[in-house]
């Protein structure tokens, strides 16, 4: 597991800070969150010591004078799109935000659906927003974008857009994934603001790429293979070069729309207050990295698995072969290669004395455990239960769930499902566990012991389900796969 690399306490003081000194350039701003809201696992994976939840703390330092727009656009809905780390589709998300965040103190105002051309889900997405208590509005396309600013800054451009009203003087817009329209919901709300004769702004939050890194640091060559699929490329941002004559780094589609959107901004609010894409952005995260060596290295780890995750996705047929194609020259630009992940060679390993037998490892507090298929369990399950065996010192003879619980779960499985399977696999035995936890000590506190397998490696041989891997991803294990299907 991976040492601590960043300093979340000092983060959210000097972001709140950073972003304080912003609101009070004007009488309301408009701050666009980019990445995930929550379960931000690839700053957590990238920058150790980075919490998967720290931009929700930072909402919450501003609760009381902060609320939250949600925009979701309707072409996602309309084809069920889905957020892959969670496998859920991007209107459940949205649910799921407006739960969360006000279960912290966070007020989400509103929820906006873009790019609406009478889409039949749409509309019912809005209808089952009703049930939140949320209002909602349907944004349609910008006419005049992206390059006639005349029509785009009028009545029939932004203006054609229904006003969202917000009642706090920092308003952030926020999405469950990319391309749902934050900038131009934005823009739109500016436009109305400057009607209203209200001095609003705009700010954008990015995570990365990390401004004040090098273009080529492992931090920021990570993001760009995180964005294979967009194919975003991180580059000087020149803008910010001409005008200050220091060197900060941007990517590719920042830097290719500023100008329209300087013009817009100029436009709307009478005055020149950017002078680049990164004179737009607040974040401080690269004034948090306290050990740069490990964030090297941490980020080239996240590149692997990068790579591992595209050549997945490829034999799924969900991204083009472009895409680890990409991967893999970002991993030649730093001389890294797949051969370098430990958890996969030794699972490699292990398969090889098995007989060809799915297998899998797990690298946690440095030591390797593996596992493989058995005549109950996924490699994935075996592997765990024998990981838990190791880090509570139980004997390995001693079966935490007996085969005479495991069989009947199995059989009951295979009557109820089409697909008959010969295992069960991790999410079915972690209830087994916990039911027999109930009743037997040792059982139990294996079980409480789950949190200790945050920051783990893991690999397997054979392409995993995707409720194992998201069931992985929930326990905090940095988990990879091959692409062999299982077909026994």
């Amino acid at each position: 597991m991976a040492k601590e690399c960043f300093d979340a306490k000092k983060y959210l003081k000097i972001q709140k800070q950073k972003i304080e000194k912003r609101i009070k350039m004007f009488d309301k701003l408009y701050l666009e969150f980019g990445g995930k809201l929550i379960d931000d696992q690839h700053a957590a994976r990238t920058l150790p010591g980075f919490l998967p939840d720290l931009k929700i703390r930072l909402l919450q330092e501003f609760k009381d004078k902060a609320e939250v727009i949600l925009c979701i656009n309707a072409n996602a809905i309309e084809k069920s799109k889905i957020r892959a780390d969670h496998m859920i589709s991007y209107e459940t998300e949205v649910l799921r935000l407006i739960e969360f965040l006000r279960s912290k103190g966070v007020y989400v105002s509103s929820v906006v659906i873009t790019l609406y051309d009478g889409q039949k889900k749409a509309k019912d997405f809005a209808e089952r927003l009703k049930d939140y208590n949320v209002k909602t509005y349907f944004h349609t396309f910008t006419k005049g974008y992206p390059t006639d600013v005349d029509t785009i800054v009028s009545d029939e451009g932004y203006g054609a857009n229904p006003y969202i009203e917000t009642t706090r003087p920092l308003v952030v817009v926020s999405a469950p994934g990319p391309c749902s329209g934050k900038l131009a919901t934005s823009l739109s709300q500016l436009y109305h603001e400057s009607k209203r004769g209200i001095n609003a702004g705009y700010a954008k939050f990015e995570t990365f790429p990390v401004w004040s890194l090098p273009l080529k640091h492992p931090v920021n060559i990570a993001y760009e293979a995180a964005t294979a699929d967009l194919n975003d490329k991180n580059m000087i941002d020149f803008f910010h070069l001409e005008k200050y004559g220091r060197q900060a780094v941007n990517y590719n589609r920042d830097l290719e729309t500023f100008p329209v959107l300087k013009e817009i901004l100029t436009r709307i609010t009478g005055q020149a207050v950017y002078y680049s894409p990164t004179d737009m952005g607040v974040n401080v995260i690269g004034e948090c990295i306290v050990n740069d060596k490990l964030a090297c290295e941490a980020a080239k780890s996240e590149i692997i698995r990068r790579y591992y995750r595209a050549l997945v996705d490829l034999k799924k047929g969900v991204v083009a072969p472009e895409v680890p194609e990409r991967i893999k020259l970002l991993m030649n630009e730093l001389d890294i290669s797949e051969d370098g992940r430990q958890v996969a060679k030794k699972a490699a390993i292990k398969r090889e004395s098995s007989g060809n037998l799915p297998s899998a490892c797990i690298e946690i507090g440095r030591k390797y455990i593996v596992g493989r298929k058995t005549g109950y369990l996924s490699p994935v399950s075996s592997t765990m239960l024998n990981a838990l065996k190791v880090i509570n010192k139980i004997p390995d003879e001693i079966d935490l769930i007996a085969p005479a619980v495991l069989e009947p779960i199995l059989d009951i499985k295979n009557k109820t499902s089409n697909f008959k399977e010969s295992y069960l696999k991790l999410g079915e035995v972690l209830i087994a566990l916990s039911i027999c936890g109930t009743t037997n000590p040792t059982v139990k506190k294996a079980i409480e012991s789950l949190d200790k397998f945050r920051g783990a490696e893991f690999h397997a041989t054979h392409m995993l389900s995707d409720d194992e891997m998201v069931i992985l991803s929930n326990l905090g294990i940095n988990a990879t796969c091959g692409t062999e299907v299982d077909i026994n």
